[in-house]
């Protein structure tokens, strides 16, 4: 019989086994993020997928907060995560590390994320503000930039789901290449 699984079932990392734990190096940066429930869920994202760390940055809010709490249940706790003032600082700081820059935007030269042949290395990937996107100054700095397929009329997706589809289609493609 197919039975859903309590959670003593899914026999979950402690926080302390988390924070030890090899984690891929994908890195996320919000760029003044406005939603506090977006900061949050990206959060959770981010611990489910094991992501590396996350820079919050501009007016993007920061831990603790009652409404991040609330979407995040206990990622904030999980995930590695600083605040810088300027996402540039942060840009620079990886360029030099060797990090590939992603801003996850639609661009005139975007690459679609289906289409993207990801090699898994390090990886910082920038994620803007929810009316205006990543900026260009930003974009300038990036080795590329990646957009999701989309469909409907809108053209445009809760930052927070687009997180999740972007980092989930990057580790599906290093399962694939591992196999």
């Amino acid at each position: 019989m197919n039975k859903k699984l309590k959670l003593e079932e899914l026999d979950r990392l402690s926080i302390e086994d988390f924070k030890k734990s090899i984690k891929d190096p994908i890195i996320v940066l919000l760029d003044n993020v406005r939603s506090l429930h977006n900061i949050g869920s990206v959060f959770r994202t981010c611990d489910a997928m094991g992501v590396s760390k996350i820079y919050l940055c501009g007016i993007t809010a920061q831990p603790p907060h009652r409404e991040i709490r609330k979407t995040a249940i206990g990622a904030t706790e999980s995930v590695d995560w600083e605040y810088a003032e300027t996402p540039l600082e942060v840009i620079n700081k990886y360029k030099k590390l060797k990090y590939s820059l992603i801003a996850v935007e639609q661009t005139s030269e975007s690459i679609l994320l289906n289409n993207f042949d990801y090699k898994m290395g390090k990886t910082l990937l920038i994620f803007g503000n929810e009316i205006d996107g990543v900026s260009q100054n930003l974009i300038d700095k990036c080795d590329l930039s990646l957009e999701v397929p989309q469909w409907g009329t809108k053209h445009s997706m809760n930052i927070s789901v687009t997180t999740g589809i972007v980092v989930w289609t990057l580790k599906m493609k290093k399962q694939y290449k591992q196999q």
